[in-house]
């Protein structure tokens, strides 16, 4: 799978960022350590060197041998010693040999070094690191006077080796544990990557099925990580498609049922027509109630139609400034055909000032219709029906009202799913309430019902 796996490119990931670590660490830390060893092993030659510096100068005062004074300056000190003389002539001021503790030294070490020079410019104690041939070392380079002026530099030298040794200690570690780290963040990087990467191909395994419409292997969340919440996030998604295929399974079936009834009907209605022997007054009954199922399956494709853009979220609302009042006496005045012929009255209450309200007025307009005409189908003749608007506590409110026989209390949970009816009821196909509320809630409002044994009321609340 080479670098395209997830969990070998989060192995690789760790490994270089540890690994980058190490590096850093490495060259900013080693750099810094070796100089201030250096820089401490200098100072501490420059605290030995100053007793004999002193006793070295009282004994040039004495008229010591250049090799007694390099010898019992290295002898205090411990560390090698030698002794320059500083003499002027026509290249000007400089330095030679006079003396060495060190009887093996090589002769290329006879040149006098940088810090000795120095000290003999100056005049003043000079110090830093030089290198020779076995190595640097570590110099400190101090005048000696006779009758003030500088006449000798007497140089004090130690090797840097336990300085080095320490160096190359420190660093071999730092190279051995960096290793074991880096080899322990690409193991737990890999083996981590390797977890995560498992559950990646269960969500992978399920959106698979999930495409290929099997909704039955629920996703569990292993962790409270975004993986996790991940999971949970497709888990709900997967039973919000098995519902709605389910819903949708369902509104096919009922659909094809709810339409199925009228065509047959009309197919039978016609046949019947067909008869040459029928009286006049049969055939008009059976025009009548052709128009009937017309009207019917013309009532129930056009709530089929709405229900499928409320669902697919094609409907477009067009709010506007509206009166609710105006609009009731409007959508009212379209049912005086029908209210006639259910021998109904319509009392419509407005409150004292005006209730005006940014909706879309259609829309509120058909969920009045859908509520006048339930009233009208599941009351007896002659039922009045009451038309309520009004404003309270933030919310405007437009309520349809009737004195019919009222809703069962075991019914009232499911008035507004699509295509339910109750048991006595052999009209409608159950669609009307159920595109009531989906409109009211798309308007940010919603349908409440109340129903006693004397009044049932629907209830559109909407933000005012």
């Amino acid at each position: 799978m080479g670098l395209r796996s997830l969990r070998n490119r989060l192995a690789l990931i760790f490994g270089l960022i540890v690994l980058g670590a190490i590096l850093a660490i490495y060259l900013s830390v080693v750099p810094q350590l070796e100089g201030a060893l250096r820089e401490q092993k200098v100072s501490s030659l420059a605290e030995e060197a100053a007793g004999p510096a002193a006793d070295a100068q009282r004994r040039l005062s004495e008229g010591a041998t250049n090799s007694r004074i390099a010898q019992v300056a290295a002898d205090r000190s411990g560390v090698r010693v030698r002794l320059f003389d500083l003499s002027t002539g026509t290249q000007g001021r400089t330095l030679s040999l006079a003396a060495d503790s060190a009887r093996d030294a090589d002769d290329k070490e006879a040149t006098p070094p940088v810090v000795a020079q120095e000290a003999a410019l100056t005049g003043r104690a000079a110090r830093g690191t030089e290198p020779t041939a076995s190595g640097r070392i570590a110099s400190i380079a101090l005048p000696l006077r006779v009758e003030g002026d500088v006449a000798k530099v007497l140089v004090f030298s130690d090797g840097l080796e336990d300085v080095n040794e320490n160096v190359a200690f420190i660093r071999g570690r730092l190279i051995l544990f960096g290793l074991l780290a880096l080899l322990a963040a690409v193991a737990a990087g890999y083996f981590v990557a390797r977890a995560l990467a498992g559950r990646v191909r269960r969500l992978e395994k399920a959106a698979r099925k999930v495409a290929a419409g099997d909704f039955s292997s629920p996703i569990r969340a292993e962790r409270d990580d975004e993986l996790g919440r991940l999971a949970e996030s497709f888990d709900d998604m997967q039973r919000q498609l098995a519902r709605l295929q389910t819903a949708r399974e369902q509104f096919i079936a009922t659909a094809s049922h709810e339409l199925r009834t009228p065509i047959f009907s009309l197919g039978g209605f016609l046949e019947l027509l067909d008869d040459e022997d029928l009286d006049e007054e049969t055939r008009n009954q059976f025009i009548k109630q052709l128009r009937g199922q017309v009207d019917r399956l013309g009532k129930l494709t056009l709530e089929l139609l709405d229900l499928s853009r409320l669902e697919s979220g094609a409907l477009e609302l067009r709010p506007e400034t509206t009166d609710l009042a105006a609009l009731a006496r409007e959508v009212t005045r379209e049912f005086t055909p029908a209210l006639q012929r259910h021998g109904s009255a319509v009392d419509i209450r407005e409150p004292p000032s005006t209730v005006e309200v940014e909706c879309d007025p259609e829309r509120v307009a058909q969920v009045l219709r859908i509520l006048i005409d339930n009233a009208l189908v599941h009351t007896p003749l002659g039922t009045p029906i009451t038309v309520t608007t009004g404003r309270e506590n933030g919310e405007a409110h437009i309520a349809v009202a009737d004195t019919g026989q009222g809703i069962k209390r075991d019914i009232m949970p499911h008035i507004f799913e699509p295509f339910f009816t109750s048991n006595d009821d052999a009209q409608g196909a159950g669609l009307g309430l159920a595109i009531a509320s989906e409109l009211a809630g798309r308007m940010r409002g919603r349908l409440d019902a109340r129903s006693t044994a004397r009044m049932t009321t629907f209830t559109l609340v909407l933000p005012a």
